[in-house]
């Protein structure tokens, strides 16, 4: 099962009507937080005496439902989470911004998403509380260069989910997420007993079969699992444009589809050193060279400017190359020829890094293209597959002259260019805030 949720939403977005497509579901979601009492600040401040925690079991029960969903989307190969925007992880920053938004909702009873539900039902504290926010998003802004270093930098991890902090299976997580909402809500029907002296006899009972649908639910997302980076590659899709001129008529423009193997057996995503040289001076594109050698080979020669993420550490750093790069990035890989340049770039492409290429000949075509005159690189004649073919005096790094060709020498290359830049959307937030 694959659905192509991306040409999806990208179909949806040029419609007109999905603007009112979105305008039903912020209504609805004002709706539900307006039936919810969450336009109530004496009901949202009640929360922290433990007398009313309706607040606590309506944001969990949409955590928990949004969560068990979503990824039993993605136990379907029906979406691809790496392709969903994750907030990055500021721990400190986070902490300290969470203890003054923590101290804003007990005293003034709303969050800022909240306080724009009870302005909008005509609420005077509500809106009060809404001008604060925006006082506050005023002065945050005139006075956060004096503090962007520490705001941006202290505890930075970056795309970071549970799964990755316990080293836990994704749907192991989903279940004890899921138990652990389950154990709060009925803790908080507890405290609402005990302390709020509430008849829970009066709760409706169908708050048990919704309790019971999610753990299955939750079973059903660890029993299926989630499709192993090889799965993922095999579904992988490119789609290409060629257009041919026409003399005196308008050009044909035809559209093929190709798998990834067929990318790579058609060396579609093969570029020639002159191609990957000219990308650093093409200003509509990033491109970012990664060199997947170990880090001795690098150290012996590298392109200017490379950056060394070994083969076997490409799945770690992935993350950061989905959350990191501008839209325009293209990544460039390379290894001594092109053995393990491929097998990276099969984990890129898997992980939806699409605009992902491969250096023709890896290095050592690089040295052999830009370094031909280097009378210091030798060749080595016993250089086996996937090792460096040339002998070096010393361990240069980039300083040799063919690791930054001069761009003037070079201005007139000529190459097939094979780079198709494929702009993703740009990223998008959500949360209470």
């Amino acid at each position: 099962m694959n659905f192509p949720l991306p040409e999806f939403i990208a179909v949806s977005a040029a419609n007109p009507w999905t603007y009112v497509l979105f305008g039903v579901i912020g209504f609805a979601f004002g709706f539900t937080l307006e039936m919810s009492g969450f336009g109530d600040s004496r009901k949202l401040a009640a929360q922290f005496y433990f007398t009313e925690l309706t607040v606590l079991k309506v944001m969990f029960t949409a955590i928990v439902t949004a969560m068990v969903l979503l990824f039993g989307a993605v136990s379907l190969g029906i979406l691809d989470f790496s392709q969903v925007w994750v907030n990055p992880t500021y721990l400190w920053s986070g902490i300290v911004g969470g203890l003054i938004m923590g101290i804003g909702f007990i005293i003034g009873g709303f969050c800022p998403t909240t306080s724009l539900a009870s302005a909008s039902t005509g609420k005077i504290d509500g809106m009060l509380f809404m001008l604060g926010g925006f006082v506050g998003a005023f002065l945050f802004g005139e006075t956060e260069p004096y503090f962007t270093n520490w705001y941006n930098n202290a505890g930075y991890f970056g795309r970071v989910t549970l799964d990755q902090v316990f080293n836990l299976p994704i749907g192991v997580v989903v279940l004890l997420v899921v138990l652990m909402a389950l154990f709060m809500f009925w803790g908080a029907e507890q405290l609402e007993r005990i302390i709020g002296k509430k008849d829970m006899s009066r709760e409706p009972k169908i708050r048990l079969v919704g309790a019971g649908v999610l753990f299955v639910f939750a079973l059903a997302v660890v029993f299926i699992g989630t499709p192993s980076l090889e799965e993922k590659y095999q579904k992988v899709i490119f789609t290409r444009t060629e257009t041919i001129p026409q003399e005196n008529a308008d050009p044909i423009i035809n559209t093929y589809t190709y798998s990834a193997d067929e990318m790579l057996s058609k060396r579609l995503v093969f570029i020639t050193p002159a191609e990957a040289f000219k990308a650093k001076y093409n200003q509509a594109m990033n491109p970012i060279y990664i060199d997947v050698r170990p880090e001795a080979d690098f150290n012996l020669y590298h392109i200017e400017g490379a950056i060394n993420i070994p083969e076997e550490r490409i799945e770690e750093v992935v993350p950061i190359l989905l959350t990191e790069p501008t839209a325009n990035s293209v990544f460039i890989l390379m290894s001594n020829d092109e053995t393990a340049a491929v097998r990276a770039w099969k984990k890129l492409v898997a992980s939806s890094l699409t605009n992902s290429y491969i250096l023709e000949g890896g290095i050592n075509n690089w040295i052999a293209f830009f370094g031909k005159d280097d009378e210091s690189l030798q060749p080595n004649p016993k250089a086996a597959d996937d090792q460096l073919a040339y002998i070096f005096p010393a361990a240069l790094g980039s300083r040799y002259e063919s690791c930054d060709p001069s761009p003037i020498e070079y201005e007139n290359l000529e190459f097939e260019a094979k780079i198709k830049l494929q702009l993703k959307r740009d990223k998008s937030g959500g949360g209470c805030g």
